[in-house]
């Protein structure tokens, strides 16, 4: 691995950073829009539809595919889309074989939490009626996307649905109440977000709502037990560092299979970086050898 990729990486990202006083969040919102690019699905067919009412992108690929992945975006529950969701959606496709919806849930701070929450269990909940098998299915995503396939889950649960095969979670967050270790040991590596970054993203999602609620803060004070296998992807230099080891240890202390990978000297959501660091491909290559072995197929995987 490339400890020059791994630097230019983290020097790119604390110069893209934008502070949170500097952008209104229509602002932020128009800049994390502007990541979706074409070539994210190239060679792929993607269509706009609909899922649990509301928008959604389907990607495909060629041939049937073997599984089908419902993935949430990132952005702190208040920037991105079902489009800035596509370039990660996709690589399940390319690498894996399988058929991807990437959500367009609803956002903070117009749709407070749990709104994000049950926009996921009705996506999924649409899923199995139309006849999608749960053993086929796998629920993924980024950041707040992570956070958001846990509660959606745990929903899913409670409501008496069946449990897709698998989930992945690409540096989760889990605990809202900002008390990990980690945001302060990786204050200063960390070139993305500090504590106050992820308080401001609460405070939008969750108004005067409590962070002490188990749906808020799974990785803490969730019942998750009963959920499915769990892989869960982070970097070292990432201030969410503690949220992803503390959900890897309350899904095994609630004896759930759960398989927690950290990756040395990388940021927030590095598999997003496959183009540019070994790492991230390698990450990528990881989960969906996780995923094809949870669907039970070889899936194509590089």
């Amino acid at each position: 691995m490339s400890k020059e990729q791994r630097e230019a990486v983290n020097a790119l990202m604390r110069t893209a950073a934008v502070t949170l006083a500097a952008d209104t969040i229509e602002e932020r919102r128009a800049r994390f829009e502007a990541r979706a690019l074409p070539e994210d699905t190239a060679g792929l067919a993607a269509v706009e539809t609909t899922l649990g009412a509301r928008p959604a992108l389907e990607i495909t690929g060629e041939g049937a595919p073997v599984g089908t992945v419902l993935y949430f975006h990132g952005g702190g529950y208040v920037v991105g889309s079902h489009r800035t969701g596509a370039a990660l959606a996709a690589q399940f496709v390319r690498r894996a074989g399988m058929r991807a919806y990437s959500l367009d849930y609803r956002l903070a701070p117009e749709h407070r939490f749990p709104a994000a929450a049950l926009d996921g269990l009705a996506a999924y909940r649409e899923l199995l009626e139309r006849g999608v098998d749960p053993a086929r299915i796998v629920l993924a995503g980024d950041s707040a996307g992570g956070h958001l396939a846990v509660t959606a889950l745990m929903l899913a649960r409670d409501a008496g649905l069946p449990m897709p095969a698998a989930a992945v979670a690409f540096s989760p967050l889990s605990d809202q109440r900002t008390t990990g270790s980690s945001f302060d040991s990786k204050a200063e590596l960390d070139p993305l977000f500090s504590r106050a970054d992820i308080e401001w993203f609460s405070e939008q999602q969750l108004g005067d709502g409590s962070r002490d609620l188990p749906l808020a803060s799974p990785g803490r004070l969730g019942e998750l037990r009963g959920l499915p296998p769990f892989l869960i992807q982070v970097g070292s230099y990432e201030v969410l560092l503690s949220d992803a080891v503390g959900l890897a240890g309350r899904l095994a202390e609630a004896d759930v299979d759960v398989t927690l990978e950290v990756t040395a000297g990388v940021p927030h959501v590095f598999q997003g970086l496959y183009e540019r660091l070994d790492e991230a491909e390698a990450a990528l290559e990881s989960a969906m050898r996780f995923v094809a072995a949870r669907l039970g197929a070889m899936a194509p995987v590089g």
